[in-house]
C-alpha cells in the first residue's frame, strides 16, 4: 500500500512526514501521534501543560491511506487564551468544525497525547467522532477508562471507538519532564530572603510572561553562589547547548529582562546561546534595600562567577542603552574571556512599555538599584527624567514673595 500523501501533513522536524502504510493502520496511528507530540512540545515551550492533538478525516475512496486529510493540529492553551476550555482536543474540534462547516465530524479521528478529560470526551461524542486515539493515561482526570469511561456508556446516543497507549512512553515522558521542571522552579522560588533585601511579588511579573510565555521554560533562579551573598538572581538561558557562540545580555539601568527579550529570542533561534540575567536590584532578582550594596566591582565579579557556574568561559556582551559602563568594565576585568561588545539601540529592543518598566518597582524601597546607577553615573548616555516644578531641589527654589502689608497673617 502506498505511503500517506505528505500534502495533507504539516512539517515534522523540518520536513514533511511520510507514513509507511505497509503496516496499516498501526503506522498511520504512530505517524499522526508524532504530529500530536510535536504540537505538545509547543505547549511546553509556552508554559502550558504539554498536550497536543490532531484531527483527521478518513478517505472515502478505496485507498484510505492516501485520501486521509489533516483537518486540525492544536495544543493546550488555557493560560494563553484565558480560557478554561482551551484544551488541545477542544481547539482541534473547533478548527475542524469550522473547516468543514459542520459540528458533526463523521468519519473523523482525533489523536491526542493524553487521555481526554470528561469535558473533552463528551465534546468528542457530541461531534460524532468515529475514533479517538490517545497516548499516555491520565490517572487523575482520564475519562476514557482511568477515572471513568464516558465512551463505554451504551446509553449515550453515539459510540466512538477508542484506542489508548499509542507512543504512551514518549507522551508520558513529556508530561513528567514538564512537571519536574515546574517543581524545580517552585523549589527555587521558595528560597529565603535576606532581612536587608526585598523581593517583588510574583504577580507583578504576570504581564511580562503573558507577552513572552515561550521564554518561561528558560527562566531559573540562582542563590547558591558565594558572590550572591544569599541574594537570589533571576535569569533566562536561551538557545542550544552546546553552542558555538555565547552572549551575555545586559538590560538597561532602568529595565529588566523583557527589554531584551525580542533580541535574545532572535539570537537563540539563530543557534546562539543567550544568557539574560536580571541584575541584582532589578527585575525578578532580589533587591538590597540600601544603595550602598551596589558596587560596580561587585556586579562584575558576580556576573563572571555566574557565567562560570553555567559553564561559559568565552562570551560576547550585548548591552542596552545606558549600560556601557558595566559592559566595558567586564571587558577590562576579563579581556581574555570577552569577544565582541555590542551596543543595542532602541529599534532592537522590541515591545517595552512604561508599565513593564515599573513592574519590578512597586515602591521607592525597591528602587535602590536604579537609584545607585544614576547616583554613581553608571547610566552614561541614558536620558535623565526632567524634574517636576513642584519637586525642585531646595537650592533651586525661588524665595516666596512677601505678603502685602495688611494681609491676614497666620498665627
Amino acid at each position: 500500500m502506498p505511503a500517506l500523501s505528505s500534502a495533507h501533513l504539516p512539517p515534522h522536524n523540518g520536513s514533511a512526514v511520510s507514513i509507511d502504510a505497509t503496516d496499516w493502520p498501526q503506522a498511520r496511528d504512530l505517524g499522526f501521534m508524532r504530529l500530536a507530540l510535536d504540537a505538545a512540545r509547543q505547549s511546553a515551550q509556552q508554559g502550558e501543560v504539554p498536550v497536543g492533538a490532531v484531527l483527521v478525516r478518513q478517505g472515502r475512496g478505496t485507498d484510505a491511506a492516501t485520501a486521509s486529510e489533516l483537518l486540525a493540529c492544536s495544543h493546550n492553551q488555557p493560560i494563553g487564551l484565558h480560557d478554561p476550555t482551551a484544551h488541545a482536543e477542544m481547539l482541534a474540534l473547533r478548527q475542524a468544525a469550522r473547516k468543514l462547516g459542520n459540528y458533526r465530524l463523521d468519519d473523523c479521528e482525533l489523536y491526542v497525547t493524553l487521555e481526554p478529560c470528561a469535558m473533552c470526551a463528551q465534546a468528542m461524542l457530541h461531534a460524532r467522532l468515529k475514533r479517538v486515539v490517545y497516548g499516555a493515561r491520565e490517572p487523575k482526570t482520564g475519562a476514557a477508562g482511568s477515572v471513568l469511561d464516558l465512551f463505554g456508556y451504551r446509553e449515550l446516543n453515539h459510540q466512538t471507538e477508542v484506542l489508548g497507549g499509542v507512543l504512551a512512553e514518549e507522551c508520558g515522558a513529556l508530561m513528567q519532564e514538564f512537571f519536574a521542571s515546574r517543581r524545580r522552579q517552585a523549589k527555587q522560588a521558595a528560597t529565603p530572603l535576606r532581612e536587608d533585601a526585598l523581593r517583588t511579588p510574583e504577580r507583578r511579573f504576570g504581564p511580562a510572561w503573558q507577552t513572552w510565555p515561550q521564554l518561561q521554560p528558560a527562566a531559573s533562579f540562582e542563590q547558591s553562589l558565594p558572590e550572591l551573598q544569599g541574594l537570589r538572581l533571576h535569569a533566562l538561558d536561551l538557545g542550544p547547548r552546546p553552542a558555538e557562540s555565547h552572549w551575555l545580555a545586559l538590560h538597561g539601568p532602568d529595565a529588566w529582562w523583557p527589554q531584551l527579550a525580542r533580541w535574545a529570542q532572535s539570537r537563540s533561534e539563530a543557534g546562539e546561546r543567550v544568557l539574560l540575567p536580571d541584575l541584582i536590584g532589578f527585575g525578578q532578582s532580589d533587591k538590597p534595600k540600601k544603595p550602598a550594596w551596589h558596587q560596580l566591582e561587585q556586579h562584575v565579579n558576580l556576573l563572571l562567577a555566574w557565567l562560570d557556574s553555567r559553564g561559559v568561559q568565552q562570551f560576547n556582551i550585548a548591552h542596552a542603552p545606558g549600560q556601557q559602563v558595566l559592559a566595558r568594565r567586564l571587558l577590562e576585568v576579563a579581556p581574555q574571556r570577552v569577544g565582541q561588545l555590542l551596543a543595542l539601540d532602541g529599534l532592537e529592543l522590541g515591545a517595552w512599555t512604561p508599565e513593564l518598566g515599573q513592574a519590578p518597582f512597586p515602591d521607592a524601597g525597591h528602587q535602590a538599584g536604579p537609584l545607585s546607577w544614576r547616583a554613581n553615573g553608571w547610566d552614561a548616555g541614558l536620558p535623565r527624567p526632567l524634574a517636576r516644578k513642584d519637586h525642585q531641589p531646595r537650592s533651586q527654589r525661588q524665595p516666596s514673595a512677601p505678603p502685602p502689608k495688611g494681609a491676614n497673617q497666620p498665627r
